[in-house]
């Protein structure tokens, strides 16, 4: 049965929490967009972290479209993305060097797409995530019948 004119309504806050975070930091989908497609440009051409995407991933379009949406929710509590990265991600063969290195390209490119504002936005948010995924990894590899780590 379809709500009646007497239902009340929850109002989001999403919208205004959006249009608050684009005016605080200079970002906005467009700016994400080329943040993602420049980053994951110099992952794949990476010759520690190429290899790695590159075993995981065929269909490049799709994943960027992903992350885009995932870093329009991070930076912009816009809810694009509904997915799991956690899983995802823990039982990838990786060690925080490889972690390290995501985090120096993001950063680089970050700075170089990004406003001063929205780079020091979305590089503490990357920095969170990557010592959340690190944790998560180090839970997996610890795991019984677990793939090592690469040394």
């Amino acid at each position: 049965m379809p709500p009646d004119d007497s239902t009340p309504r929850i109002a989001s806050a999403r919208p205004e929490m959006t249009a608050r975070l684009m005016a605080e930091t200079g970002l906005d989908e467009a700016i994400l967009s080329e943040l993602v497609h420049r980053f994951y440009d110099r992952v794949r051409a990476d010759a520690v972290l190429g290899p790695i995407f590159e075993a995981r991933i065929t269909d490049w379009a799709p994943h960027l479209e992903r992350m885009v949406a995932f870093w329009s929710s991070v930076a912009l509590m816009t809810g694009r993305y509904h997915g799991r990265p956690v899983p995802a991600h823990a039982r990838l063969p990786v060690t925080w060097d490889h972690f390290g290195r995501w985090l120096a390209l993001f950063r680089d490119t970050a700075k170089e797409v990004c406003p001063p504002a929205g780079a020091a936005h979305v590089i503490a948010a990357a920095e969170r995530i990557a010592r959340s995924l690190h944790m998560a990894v180090q839970t997996a590899q610890a795991a019984p019948g677990a793939i090592p780590a690469l040394r």
